[in-house]
């Protein structure tokens, strides 16, 4: 031993800190290998429960803070910061709150609209869309976004659905048709100067003269944050558009989804989805809120425009539906695609193939998957970026947010019951109908209108007397990592082209024609594209033949372009199930393969705007995409 270790001998370390430093490498090991999403579920975890506290908070304090009420605060604090870019344009959240002044003011002093009352909003995506919304809810009025793609009695059944006392409608919306239909005490307002129709309002010459003042706050004050403040239509599982109740709570909870996938206040969002959709409305314009950030505003999508606005504007956040990746994979490759500095991609609806082109072709963009629907009352959020996976559950997360799986029977359309009347739960990795507890901190606010709706959604006697449940109308599988995959929807819908086609809307609507004895409308897949496609089984009248031009002509009068069958079969009886319900199972397996079905089938050739003979050819180039759908 030298001297200096005899000196000053080193200090011998306590027997117990290997076997600890041992202990904690352990317990690292094992949770990595255990509970690999342990840290993760955590974080996201503590984020829910921290935004949840902070809303009860205000309300035992008596302060009810909504989405509108922050944004009146940041026009104050950050006044010149950009809140809208539209074409160029640059609006700051003083100048939206500015005109959204002049709009409230403009029906303030119209006298007609006293808070409460609902006004339906027919526009495009636009900033006097926001700046009219926010003015109404200035008022304390209920603001109805109509889908400007709904034609005729669809759009009629909307308006009426949620009883406006004003309807207003956007510069270019053709709504000629419907003024003589609509009820007689809706006054109509046009987003322009002048106007042909007498009985028609002008909003725009109004706005210029109007005062920029504020309008009193007990007007927009809420008392509850369980008090109405939108309608946005759904078509849900059945039938017609249905105009779901949003809440001011569900915007605060929409409002919270890119700042719980880490989106800042500096970070720039770019929406090309429709304001008319909760997704670009409460989770777009209420998240750019929530974080104080700025919205990069398209009037509509653009494949080939995409990538080079974001680079124009410094996107940092976009929004996407399943669809919009598709469509961009499907453009030509260019140089630089990864040159851009988006970093977040949030939205729904994207298959496996497409979200691995997505990130291979244009870079390390974390996908932000979710689910949630409009109504609903459960949501998951997919936060630890796994592909394909809408998101992932625990047992705290389910302490909080009731759901579960359960087993469903397909023939007869409806949850399978065991011998005691209770539903049963699935198996993880097998699909299973998604059902949500209904319950004080979980409401369901369900539809305006007719209640039968409302019922139809819930659950009642589940897995015991006297509880509730909402109905999804979606099937999910979860793995035995706890992560969700969306696998169908039941009921009378398909998805298609991000929208949820109602098959009873459509079917209607062909059954117009004289010819038509009966139709049976379904979705079908097709290879590489989202969704399914619209597909119509059509039975003739005695003694009638198909009219394909009278066919072409009735669906595009009166369905949006989504919704209007892609395909068409034709048969001699129609199969029904043992519940006398059209048989629809068979249908989907046999698809539109004219090798293997016997009857006429038919294809929309938008090119030519009429329905052809799908030949095979015809069929070969479907498949291989030369053929656009």
């Amino acid at each position: 031993m030298s001297g200096w270790d005899e000196l000053y001998p080193l200090p011998m370390m306590p027997s117990w800190v290997p076997g600890a430093a041992a202990g904690i490498l352990s317990l690292h090991l094992i949770q990595k290998l255990l509970f690999p999403y342990f840290w993760a579920d955590l974080r996201y975890l503590l984020k829910v429960l921290v935004y949840g506290l902070t809303v009860e908070l205000y309300r035992l304090q008596g302060r009810i803070v909504t989405v509108l009420d922050k944004f009146v605060n940041l026009a104050e604090k950050q006044p010149h910061k950009p809140f809208l870019i539209y074409e160029g344009k640059v609006h700051t959240y003083q100048d939206v709150d500015r005109r959204s002044n002049r709009v409230a003011q403009v029906f303030l002093h119209h006298g007609a609209l006293k808070k409460g009352d609902t006004v339906a909003l027919l526009m495009g995506n636009e900033p006097d869309f926001i700046h009219v919304w926010f003015g109404l809810a200035k008022l304390g009025c209920v603001v109805a976004f109509l889908n400007f793609n709904v034609r005729s009695r669809s759009l009629l059944h909307c308006v009426s659905s949620c009883e406006p006392k004003i309807l207003i409608v956007g510069a270019g919306r053709v709504y000629a048709k419907i003024l003589p239909n609509l009820q007689k005490d809706i006054s109509v307002w046009i987003m322009t100067k002048d106007s042909t129709f007498p009985s028609v309002h002008t909003v725009l010459d109004k706005i210029e003269a109007a005062s920029e003042d504020p309008v009193p706050v007990d007007r927009r004050s809420a008392n509850n944050l369980k008090s109405t403040v939108l309608y946005i239509f759904t078509s849900g599982t059945t039938g017609l558009p249905k105009a779901a109740v949003i809440s001011h709570m569900q915007v605060l909870k929409g409002a919270a989804g890119l700042w719980a996938f880490g989106a800042t206040a500096e970070d720039i969002v770019y929406i090309t989805l429709p304001l008319y959709h909760s997704a670009a409305s409460l989770l777009g314009i209420g998240g750019c809120i929530e974080l104080g950030a700025t919205c990069v505003l398209k009037k509509k999508f653009s494949a080939s425009q995409f990538w080079s606005d974001c680079k124009k504007y410094n996107v940092t956040v976009i929004q996407y539906i399943g669809e919009l990746c598709r469509y961009l994979c499907s453009q030509p490759v260019k140089e630089g695609e990864k040159n851009h500095k988006v970093r977040l991609a949030i939205g729904n609806g994207v298959r496996i193939d497409v979200w691995r082109e997505f990130l291979d072709r244009f870079g390390a963009v974390k996908i932000c998957e979710f689910y949630g629907a409009t109504e609903g009352n459960i949501c998951f959020m997919n936060h630890t970026g796994k592909i394909g996976s809408v998101g992932r559950t625990n047992f705290f997360y389910k302490l909080f947010f009731p759901f579960d799986l359960i087993k469903y029977d397909f023939q007869k359309d409806e949850p399978i019951r065991n011998k005691h009347g209770w539903c049963e739960k699935v198996k993880k990795g097998e699909a299973g109908l998604l059902i949500s507890k209904v319950n004080a901190k979980n409401p369901f606010f369900g539809y305006a209108g007719n209640k039968r709706h409302t019922e139809k959604k819930l659950l009642c006697e589940v897995f015991k007397k006297g509880d509730l449940y909402f109905n999804t109308g979606d099937l999910m599988v979860q793995d035995h990592e706890n992560f969700l995959y969306f696998w169908d929807r039941i009921g009378d819908t398909f998805r298609w082209k991000g929208e949820n086609v109602a098959t009873i809307e459509v079917s209607d609507v062909i059954v117009m024609l004289d010819f038509i004895q009966e139709a049976n409308v379904y979705g079908v897949p097709v290879p590489d594209h989202e969704g399914k496609a619209g597909m119509a089984s059509l039975i003739l009248k005695q003694n009638m033949s198909l009219d394909l031009e009278q066919i072409h002509k009735q669906v595009v009068t009166y369905l949006p372009s989504y919704a209007c069958p892609l395909f068409l079969r034709v048969q001699e009886t129609m199969e029904m199930t043992g519940t006398f319900k059209q048989q629809k199972f068979r249908l989907v397996d046999e698809g539109f393969n004219p090798s293997t079905i016997t009857d006429p089938l038919y294809f929309l050739d938008n090119s030519k705007k009429a329905y052809v003979l799908l030949t095979k050819e015809v069929h070969e180039m479907i498949l291989s995409g030369k053929i656009k759908l």
